[in-house]
């Protein structure tokens, strides 16, 4: 799906804090620090969370002046004309625009506007109507599996594969604990799931971590999501998690460095090693003066440098044999 390069998205969701100018700043930064996609979070709060609703623990700290969930929900959001420009400010720029819907009008609206690619987010897998809804437009598939079980994954791919085939669906491996810690992320769970579904597999990264998306993408991960902002220190659920430009560009150099390192499914010898070979290699060597006539033993035989006679390993397969030259004392033997 993604060509064999990983899909580095910067999710952006709501650290735009409602503001407009913020949201197209946040685009251009993730651009600069390497992002090719970047996702934004839509809703309408009345849908979303129902009132006196309180806030995620993780979310407590940095949203203090918000008294609940649907507060401060309605605090960040955009309405949905905003949406449109910044679907067209990233066509512009050239990065793609993805979306994460939380409910069933806002996913109506995004097929509307022509996005091509939906990314359910994983508090909706178990979510069936919206699975349903969703399934029907028969687009490119992301769908994240925080706090879900085997068996909620495997419900939602088959409703989802229903009407979209597997090609276009694909997976993040997601641990839904804001920040995560590393010991908590389990990469194993990438080649886990691709075993399983086969399908593509990526993460959903909540450490603040800048090597683990690499180490994930050298454990076959597609596709990395990780949550971007311009400020750390800012009000709203995601900043302290998310990941500044600087640390953005640094995660996605690394990232690049392990698809440069993962190399091929194959032993390969590569031109400056042999090269190399006949210089580190030895071959067979005369110990001592050998004459024409003489038995080679392990007395007049050894092994030395250079790598550019007969090899070390044949060593035993000349004991015995008979000399049909004159060999002087470090000169590689020839038969």
């Amino acid at each position: 799906m993604y060509k064999n390069k990983t899909l580095i998205i910067a999710e952006i969701g709501c650290n735009h804090n409602g503001n407009f100018k913020l949201a197209l700043k946040h685009i251009d930064e993730a651009i600069k620090a390497g992002a090719n996609a970047v996702k934004f979070q839509i809703f309408k709060p009345e849908n979303l969370v129902s009132k006196n609703t309180s806030k995620a623990p993780y979310a407590l700290k940095m949203t203090k002046s918000f008294k609940d969930q649907l507060t401060m929900q309605k605090k960040i959001m955009f309405n949905f004309e905003y949406f449109i420009k910044l679907k067209n400010y990233c066509k512009k720029k050239k990065i793609e625009f993805l979306c994460s819907a939380f409910d069933l009008d806002s996913l109506h609206f995004l097929k509307k506007i022509g996005v091509n690619k939906f990314k359910i987010p994983s508090g909706e897998i178990d979510n069936i109507p919206y699975l349903k809804q969703i399934s029907d437009y028969k687009k490119e598939i992301i769908l994240s599996t925080g706090m879900s079980n085997l068996a909620e994954i495997k419900n939602a791919l088959k409703i989802l594969s229903k009407k979209i085939s597997k090609n276009k669906i694909s997976l993040l491996h997601c641990v839904s604990i804001y920040p995560t810690h590393e010991k908590n992320i389990n990469l194993n769970t990438i080649k886990f799931l691709n075993d399983k579904f086969r399908l593509n597999v990526g993460l959903s990264d909540h450490t603040t971590s800048l090597i683990v998306p690499a180490l994930a993408v050298t454990n076959g991960a597609t596709i990395i999501e990780k949550h971007f902002t311009l400020n750390k220190n800012w009000q709203g659920p995601d900043h302290a998690m998310s990941l500044n430009p600087s640390e953005f560009k640094i995660m996605v150099n690394n990232i690049k460095v392990a698809e440069i390192s993962m190399g091929s499914y194959k032993k390969i010898l590569t031109k400056k090693e042999l090269d190399l070979k006949k210089h580190a290699r030895k071959s067979i060597v005369a110990k001592t003066t050998i004459n024409k006539g003489s038995t080679f033993t392990k007395e007049n035989l050894t092994i030395k440098r250079p790598g550019t006679g007969i090899p070390s390993s044949k060593i035993y397969n000349l004991y015995g044999k008979i000399s049909k030259r004159n060999f002087k004392e470090d000169q590689l033997i020839k038969l």
